[in-house]
């Protein structure tokens, strides 16, 4: 077996703990806080720096980004800036000028960011005298797709102010190419064709991207599809990023992903020119099934609240049991996790809840949830009592390792099984102080032996010898339920995550 990194969530120092740096001005906070809550803390690095060439700890190294997300092959680099847009009179000199310091500069920055990365990927630290290393790493250069976002603040107040209950979103133009060309006011078209595209968010269009595509995944998705429309043959003007977000919503792709789907034009061709006017993203708002789904997903933030228990041990050295491997083992567990789009989370949080409050306090239970989407792991849940152990110590060693043989017998019943991810915890809906476990098997290289020793676990310890397979059938957007439904909701028993609070104080609030 190709390695097994383990973690738990608490109590142990392993390593230094990661100290992360963060925004000063308003604008820069609010990026940071959006993004954490988006991509989480474990992938999400505000204000990162590069040391020139100089010795580490002499002088001072200069800031790459304002924000950096590392994810897999997907690196996001964000530049952040805040100027207020004058009101001279002359709308369009105003533009102009607001345009060359806050959107061209940004984008030089973002460029520059990519740039550096590119030509030195072992220099990128979280402090400014350089003594702190990124401590996710980088993918292979070559396999890296970069996302470079321009975050623009100081113009959505003048939109709202000039068009008449608009969003205060920025219209997307592409018939506008290249920095001169930008002189319609409040029209952003591409900055270079002949560079990386960049992104243009305001202060609106950014909040309703990150709280509507609020996963990794989600998100890159998003944006790569974007790029492909907006650098397509097909002129596109839109007036406002909502309204094309609506268009992404609603449609799919023949691959069945969301993507940006415009009907044929009479001849049966695709359109050479597409007006997307308000009112898109409005009525999109208002369908039954669109309030259902946003109610659905509620429960979907408890993924990512277990997520974020992790890496708030994992970034301080505080986990129970860590391999040698140190924060990247325990990275790669978490990235299985994080790389869950939000109809999937909603998925998981409703499967692990369910075995929450319905697996009493004196009883084990083993559940194995099959990938539900390409590449996904298997996923097993152990619930394990604790009331045979003496001690804390000793019930968590022990439960560390039936987890294993459970993913092992897992194996066993699933020989197409590559990656296998193990999740356990306390028995009983009402424990107190519950702490997490996981585990992950890569079970590429299977042999024999390990076979026997799989059917020898299952047969001693009855690991999923009486398993019954259920199939449970989910839709992205759920009809909405009648007025005479009833709804089962554990909203006033305590909430799993260990905090003491009831379920509807807690993490059924937590949305981002």
């Amino acid at each position: 077996m190709d390695g097994d990194p383990q973690f738990s969530n608490e109590s142990k120092s392993q390593y230094d703990p990661i100290e992360k740096s963060y925004g000063v001005t308003p604008a820069e906070k609010y990026l940071g806080q959006l993004c954490e809550r988006t991509f989480l803390s474990l992938w999400s690095f505000q204000c990162v720096y590069r040391d020139e060439g100089k010795p580490h700890g002499k002088g001072h190294g200069k800031e790459i980004c304002d924000l950096l997300v590392v994810f897999d092959d997907h690196i996001i680099i964000f530049s952040d800036k805040y100027c207020h847009l004058q009101n001279s009179g002359d709308v369009v000199r105003d533009w102009r000028r607001w345009f060359k310091k806050t959107i061209q500069k940004s984008a030089e920055q973002a460029w520059g960011a990519e740039r550096w990365i590119r030509q030195n990927p072992s220099r990128i630290f979280l402090d400014r005298e350089c003594t702190k290393q990124l401590p996710i790493e980088l993918p292979k250069i070559e396999n890296a797709k970069f996302h470079l976002v321009v975050v623009a603040h100081g113009v959505s107040s003048r939109i709202k102010e000039i068009f008449k209950g608009g969003s205060g979103s920025l219209l997307i133009d592409t018939h506008i190419r290249g920095f001169n060309s930008h002189a319609e006011p409040f029209h952003v078209g591409d900055l270079a064709p002949e560079r990386t595209f960049v992104h243009v968010f305001d202060d609106d269009s950014l909040h309703t991207l990150m709280t509507n595509r609020d996963t990794i995944s989600d998100f890159v998705a998003y944006l790569s599809k974007r790029e492909k429309l907006l650098r397509g043959k097909c002129k596109i003007l839109v007036t406002g990023e909502e309204q094309l977000l609506a268009i992404y919503l609603i449609n799919l792709n023949s691959d069945e992903e969301h993507d940006f789907v415009f009907p044929l034009i009479p001849s049966g061709e695709a359109p050479n020119y597409i007006c997307l006017p308000e009112g898109h993203w409005e009525d999109f708002q208002k369908k039954p099934q669109r309030i259902a789904q946003l109610n659905e997903d509620k429960i979907s933030y408890a993924w990512d609240e277990l997520i974020e228990k992790f890496n708030y041990y994992a970034m301080r050295g505080k986990q129970h049991f860590v391999t040698d491997g140190g924060i990247k083992d325990t990275e790669k567990i978490l990235r299985f996790m994080a790389r869950t789009s939000r109809w999937q989370r909603r998925y998981l949080a409703k499967h692990i809840l369910k075995m929450v409050y319905t697996t009493p306090a004196t009883d084990r239970r083993v559940n194995v949830l099959l990938p539900g989407w390409p590449g996904d792991p298997y996923y097993v849940f152990l619930f394990l009592p604790t009331i045979h152990a003496k001690t804390n110590e000793e019930y968590r060693t022990v439960r560390r390792q039936h987890l294993e043989d459970c993913c092992m017998v897992a194996k066993l019943m699933n020989p197409d099984a590559k990656d296998i991810l193990g999740i356990a915890t306390e028995s009983g809906a009402d424990y107190a102080g519950r702490s997490e476990d996981a585990i992950y098997l890569d079970t590429r290289e299977w042999n024999i032996e390990m076979e026997e020793n799989a059917k020898m676990l299952q047969g001693k310890l009855g690991i999923l010898t009486k398993a019954k397979r259920y199939e449970e059938h989910a839709t992205e957007y759920p009809e909405a339920p009648t007025a005479s439904a009833k709804i089962k909701n554990p909203r006033n028993k305590p909430c799993p995550c260990g905090s003491g609070k009831k379920y509807k104080h807690c993490c059924l609030n937590k949305q981002r």
